[in-house]
């Protein structure tokens, strides 16, 4: 039978410490700039949740998929990944994305967002 010692528990436990610091998400929430500006001038808001971390340098992102509310019969799809994370005080931090969405009805959208806070409430 395979025991532990107590010095492989610990080591078990810092790791797992470690990991719990990178398995976090971030929501998102935000509208897209106008489109179409001499016909029909529109855009599409949208809201969603992060996946969570993943190494990135010194830092790390998060991949981000989300589908636009719909306007006059057709909606848009985004997915891709944030920017690096951006300290805010306390220990927290928000990501940035700049991006465009896949186009639909023959146009697409651009758009820029913060993710909210991580861990708003949290010690």
């Amino acid at each position: 039978m395979n025991t532990l010692s107590i010095d492989n528990c610990e080591k078990c436990r810092e790791c797992c410490e470690r990991c719990k610091e990178n398995e976090h998400v971030h929501e998102i929430l935000g509208s897209t700039l106008l489109a179409n500006c001499c016909k029909d001038a529109h855009n599409h808001r949208f809201a969603t949740v992060s996946q969570e971390a993943m190494k990135s340098g010194s830092s790390h992102v998060h991949k981000v998929k989300f589908r636009t509310d719909s306007y006059e019969g057709h909606y848009h799809e985004f997915e891709g990944t944030s920017g690096p994370a951006i300290p805010v005080g306390d220990g927290r931090h928000v990501h940035f994305v700049k991006a465009y969405t896949k186009e639909a009805d023959n146009h697409k959208h651009e758009f820029r967002v913060a993710t909210l806070i991580d861990n708003p409430i949290g010690d």
